[in-house]
């Protein structure tokens, strides 16, 4: 069994791939997690990052569309990881004085722990789409670490460990529409406001369904072989864009270093809930959770703009996935 770096999580979710079942990633029976209106004036909740809380529960940041359009940016907790208790309204972010900095807009969040400090990124307005990034302890308040990415910038994924004394973040540098372009690069940074020392990771390919763009998904998995990445890539048909997940082994002491990338999906829209909904055929990885006894990984994914829904792998399964269909082994 190939090690895993990080916590045992025994009360995760977890389905055992069905008997007939040939792929590395297979579907919770029961999905989705989330549906339709799961709360008064919230249309749908979906995009969404979950994380361990203290007790053995969970604690998840929810992208929460309201019915009239605008999404922010709810927080909830759970015994299983299944079934939640949402926050009464969109979380409030201040300053380090306390200001309110809340904005007017929040969606996509990704939600990483690192010690004690549970770190919030999403995609924040600041003159247009860029990243945020705040930070609490006890989800009762929540500080904003400033404005540290000039729009227009998507995708923030922060590594769950310090390298040293820096924080590394994958981005991915967009435009102000729905983005028809985008690689995936990392940042640096020592005190989560000020970030440089920006390398490319890896862009777009030639294979279809990776063929218009590309960006981080859930927070990197650090195993023995490399950071385990699960990543969305996109192309683009008649009726619209594809959402597919993939995945990619990066370096463990230079992430932005691919070591393998797979040439083929993990998971695309194939179901009525992936293929239908407010934006048809996604499936938008935010979030796994990785338990270390015995690699095996949840994964929280988007399913067409409207609903949250749930995968299960093992990181064996993944990396075996990996190796078996590299870009550069296969060329």
């Amino acid at each position: 069994m190939i090690k895993v770096f990080g916590e045992a999580i025994p009360n995760m979710p977890w389905e055992e791939k069905g008997e007939n079942c040939t792929a590395s990633v297979w579907r919770y029976s029961k999905n989705p997690v989330i549906a339709r209106n799961p709360l008064p004036d919230v249309a749908r909740i979906f995009n969404s990052a979950v994380c361990t809380w203290k007790n053995g529960g969970f604690v998840g940041v929810f992208r929460a569309e309201k019915t009239n359009g605008i999404p922010y940016l709810y927080y909830g907790f759970s015994d299983d990881a299944l079934n939640w208790r949402f926050s009464d309204g969109g979380i409030k972010i201040t300053d380090e004085n306390g200001a309110d900095v809340t904005p007017s807009y929040a969606y996509d969040p990704r939600l990483v722990r690192i010690g004690d400090v549970y770190h919030i990124i999403w995609c924040t307005n600041f003159h247009g789409a860029s990243i945020g990034i705040a930070t609490t302890t006890d989800f009762k308040t929540f500080t904003s670490r400033g404005n540290g990415f000039l729009p227009f910038n998507r995708n923030g994924v922060l590594f769950p460990r310090k390298f040293g004394e820096n924080y590394y973040i994958l981005t991915r540098p967009s435009d102000s529409g729905h983005t028809p372009f985008g690689d995936i690069f990392l940042s640096e940074s020592n005190d989560l406001l000020h970030w440089g020392n920006h390398r490319f990771v890896f862009g777009k390919s030639s294979e279809w369904w990776q063929s218009l763009k590309v960006g981080a998904g859930c927070a990197p998995i650090e195993t023995e072989r490399g950071w385990l990445l699960f990543y969305h890539g996109v192309t683009g048909t008649c009726s619209g864009y594809i959402y597919s997940m993939g995945a990619a082994l990066l370096d463990r002491n230079e992430p932005w270093k691919v070591l393998k990338r797979a040439d083929s999906y993990l998971l695309t829209p194939e179901t009525e809930y992936e293929e239908r909904g407010f934006v048809p055929s996604v499936c938008f990885p935010c979030a796994a959770l990785v338990d270390s006894a015995t690699n095996r990984v949840a994964i929280y994914y988007g399913a067409a703009d409207t609903n949250t829904a749930l995968c299960f792998t093992t990181v064996d399964e993944v990396i075996s996935f990996i190796d078996k269909h590299d870009m550069e082994q296969n060329r």
